[in-house]
């Protein structure tokens, strides 16, 4: 394998690694959570909107069919006005005409917010379903993040604990320990060695007076005794 080659090989390996370490499951499961709550956030509003159009849908849809009734109403009247004599017939047939094509138009449009109503009823009950599951994922996500933290904890005092037990971690105390026995087995050794070079050192003259004061003391117990007995008028050679 060539240069350039080994090269590429370390720097796919450095980019897996940095990779992997972007792909915190704990980080990746906060992200999720906050892009959901954005979710539910956009659909509540648009819940209210649709729910804001339906209500008006229906509001208007009543006001429509209130003026069509009324219409009818005024048609009847101007009929019954005609018929007592207190308006022409033709003004009357004119004006209720009028009365009846306004009375088909407010109609037609409180059938046609009528339909608008339902269709925005329907579509606030699908949201409202859709804000619902997104509502459970959440909690359901909340729940298995606080696992996942916890888990992780246990896992990571898990792993320093067995690294420790298995001597893996060079700072540990056993490595510690094992780097003091070799300091204290070195400066030993070392003391060792200057004992042996001390005594390599020593003059002849040492050795000499070493000798001479080597069993001094004996000789001078043995003058002493030699004279007490002579003093008391025994015999060297008394027991």
């Amino acid at each position: 394998m060539n240069i350039f080659k080994r090269l590429f090989k370390i720097g796919q390996a450095e980019a897996n690694s940095a990779i992997n370490k972007l792909e915190d499951p704990i980080k990746m499961t906060e992200q999720g959570i906050r892009d959901l709550k954005k979710d539910l956030s956009a659909a509540l509003q648009a819940l209210a909107e649709v729910k804001a159009l339906a209500i008006r849908s229906k509001n208007d849809g009543q006001k429509a069919a209130d003026r069509a009734a009324d219409y009818e109403k005024k048609a009847v009247l101007l009929l019954k006005r005609a018929e007592a004599g207190e308006i022409s017939p033709e003004e009357a047939d004119r004006l209720a005409s009028e009365c009846l094509v306004s009375k088909e138009s407010s109609a037609n449009e409180a059938i046609r917010l009528k339909n608008d109503q339902a269709k925005f009823e329907n579509n606030v009950d699908k949201l409202d379903n859709n804000i619902q599951k997104l509502k459970s994922n959440i909690k359901k996500f909340e729940v298995e993040l606080k696992t996942l933290r916890a888990r992780a904890k246990v896992s990571e005092a898990t792993k320093k604990i067995n690294k420790q037990l298995a001597g893996v971690d060079s700072s540990s105390t056993v490595s510690m320990l094992e780097r003091m026995k070799e300091k204290v087995d070195q400066d030993e050794a070392l003391a060792e060695s200057y004992a042996e070079i001390a005594s390599e050192n020593t003059s002849v003259d040492d050795e000499i007076e070493d000798a001479l004061n080597s069993g001094s003391a004996e000789v001078k117990a043995s003058d002493s005794l030699a004279a007490l007995k002579a003093k008391m008028g025994m015999s060297s050679t008394d027991a």
